[in-house]
């Protein structure tokens, strides 16, 4: 049986500009629940809801949905004018696409599965001023409705070219994403039934970016939960084409612009995650790890894993076959840097299995391990089994003087890897020293020195490190925020005009060592950095004179008027390259800077 589309009014022609900005149908959020008995207006609409029996869950189906109900009609003085009671046989229909009354529509998607209500429906929301059979003009009609179910229907690509719909639902929130691993069940027929693919009885796994089958598949995939199943039909262009697909593997072949019905499960998925963000160390997860902490930078990790390479060659074991599980803090190079930085994201009782490029594991050198060498530039392969990890503790779990001295440590240990050359490592473990003292918090005023001291060593010691590095904007920043606290700070507006001599901004970085000789006007170190910039000047200044005198002749020839005279004038750069010749014959000291004062500091 079939309930006619009435023609009223929009729900937004009935409300008034301050009323709740409601979709129609949609209960108040803060309204409390019906009770049995209990009527309620829906929003402004003037449909009215009342409660017969409850329904179960909280779920409510959404346009577009398709749902099974058993409904009966009535005008207000009692008389029927429709009802799927009457034949036992209850009506399935989509939501929003006029198979029922505007306010029927409006009001089922309020309801849960098993609830039964009886809407009050004003002409407007049923059947207008034209009526239907059975219902008058303007008549005001109540309908007794129970919803049975509903299947979730979706247009995946908005188009009509995949109908999703849901035929049980899937488990938690989580979608596989493209570089996941899927198990999938399915099988394909035609609009006549024919069965055309299927899968084996296991399923078939494949990885989501290298998709299978036809297009529709791993697009539909991405869009289910684990456990879900679906029934997707897919139009031609999401299938095979006009091209068809010949018989194979004893299915029958799929003609030409073939419409496909699909019966979809996704069974499970394997997360797949690219760790450096590279697409150079990827992990797929095997097992799911406890709860929601990762080991992450700093953590004292304990693992067990079997490495090898891509030929099968196993060249390590820990914590298997009776080795002893291997025990190392992340973030410090104690073993490969692919392996470091997956572990830092791993769950305690996850497995993982990595892999690896060169980049991140041994490189291009030989390495000699337990079980096997490994060749220059290969990729590795770990199953990794994350045992336990003690996480180094964030500064908000520690008091104040508990942060101070965390800031000391990771300074102490920046200093030495700087003194080892590794000013990469050295940089981070300056900017965590700062991390631990920046958190807010009330700090006496001891600690307040201890704080500012603290931080401007390791911004100094950080710049330090970014111009070894080359991050000469790095430098900058880290020296400026020095010069916020200390204007005449002479280590800061000496590496910053080093690194604005680096990036050619020659008038910035004479503004900073002019500023750094007022401070301490017989500093060596700075003394040379001016020297170096006054020959950069020098060399900059015949750079432009070339570039002026170059152009003016190029603009002569063009004129068609005579020039009378051209003077150009570069006297004075090449007085001032004299002046700094002689300059340096008078001083007995070498023209390049001496870090010597100006190092790491170690205070």
């Amino acid at each position: 049986m079939e309930v006619e589309k009435g023609k009223g009014t929009d729900v937004s022609d009935v409300q008034g500009e301050d009323d709740l900005d409601e979709e129609p149908g949609e209960e108040i959020e803060s309204a409390p629940p019906l009770k049995v008995g209990e009527e309620r207006e829906l929003g402004n609409s003037g449909i009215k809801k009342k409660l017969l029996n409850n329904g179960i869950h909280w779920e409510t189906p959404e346009f577009g949905d398709e749902v099974t109900v058993h409904f009966v009609g009535t005008l207000l003085n009692g008389i029927k004018f429709c009802s799927t009671r009457d034949n036992g046989e209850p009506m399935t229909f989509k939501l929003g696409e006029g198979k029922v009354a505007k306010g029927l529509d409006n009001g089922i998607t309020t309801m849960k599965k098993g609830e039964r209500v009886l809407f009050t429906l004003p002409p407007d929301f049923g059947y207008g001023a034209e009526g239907r059979d059975g219902v008058p003009p303007d008549s005001i009609v109540q309908f007794d409705v129970e919803l049975l179910s509903w299947i979730t229907v979706v247009d995946i690509c908005k188009d009509g070219g995949i109908i999703k719909k849901i035929m049980e639902k899937g488990e938690r929130n989580e979608r596989p994403s493209d570089l996941d691993e899927v198990l999938v069940k399915y099988q394909v027929a035609l609009a006549d039934g024919t069965i055309v693919a299927k899968t084996p009885e296991e399923g078939y796994e494949f990885y989501v970016k290298d998709g299978h089958l036809f297009p529709a598949l791993t697009k539909a995939i991405v869009t289910m939960k684990r456990g879900e199943k679906v029934k997707l039909i897919v139009q031609p262009k999401y299938a095979f084409g006009d091209k068809g697909k010949e018989a194979t593997d004893g299915f029958p072949s799929i003609p030409p612009n073939s419409v496909l019905n699909v019966e979809l499960e996704l069974i499970s998925f394997k997360p797949v995650i690219d760790v450096t963000g590279d697409s150079k160390v990827f992990k797929k997860i095997l097992k799911e790890g406890e709860g929601a902490l990762v080991a992450n930078e700093g953590a004292a990790v304990t693992i067990s894993y079997i490495a090898w390479l891509e030929d099968g060659t196993v060249f390590e074991r820990k914590g298997v076959d009776g080795e002893q599980p291997l025990e190392f803090i992340t973030d410090e190079e104690q073993v490969i840097p692919g392996l470091d930085r997956a572990a830092a994201t791993m769950k305690k009782g996850e497995q993982a299995l990595l892999t690896v490029s060169p980049e991140y594991g041994f490189g291009s050198v030989v390495a000699e391990r337990d079980l096997a060498v490994v060749p220059p530039s290969s990729n590795l392969v770990y199953e990794v089994e994350m045992l336990d990890f003690v996480k180094e503790k964030a500064p908000w779990e520690l008091n104040n003087q508990e942060k101070i001295e965390a800031a000391g440590k990771k300074k102490e240990e920046g200093n030495i890897l700087f003194k080892d050359g590794n000013y990469q490592r050295a940089g981070k473990k300056y900017d965590k020293a700062v991390d631990y003292v920046s958190e807010d918090g009330l700090f006496q005023d001891d600690e307040q020195k201890q704080i500012k001291a603290l931080g401007i060593s390791c911004w100094l010691n950080g710049a330090a490190c970014s111009l070894k590095l080359s991050d000469f904007w790095g430098a900058i920043q880290l020296c400026s925020k020095v010069l916020d606290f200390e204007s005449h700070n002479v280590k800061a507006l000496y590496r910053r005009a080093q690194a604005y001599m680096k990036t050619s901004d020659l008038i910035s970085a004479e503004m900073d060592i002019k500023k750094a000789l007022e401070a301490d006007p017989q500093n060596r170190e700075v003394k040379l950095l001016q020297k170096t910039l006054r020959q950069l000047q020098i060399e900059s200044n015949k750079r432009d004179a070339k570039l002026f005198t170059n152009m003016f002749a190029r603009m002569s020839k063009r004129s068609s008027m005579p020039i009378k005279k051209l003077k150009v004038e570069i006297a004075e750069p090449e007085k001032s390259e004299e002046a700094a010749a002689t300059e340096r014959e008078c001083v007995a000291e070498p023209s390049t800077p001496s870090e010597d004062r100006m190092a790491v500091d170690q205070s």
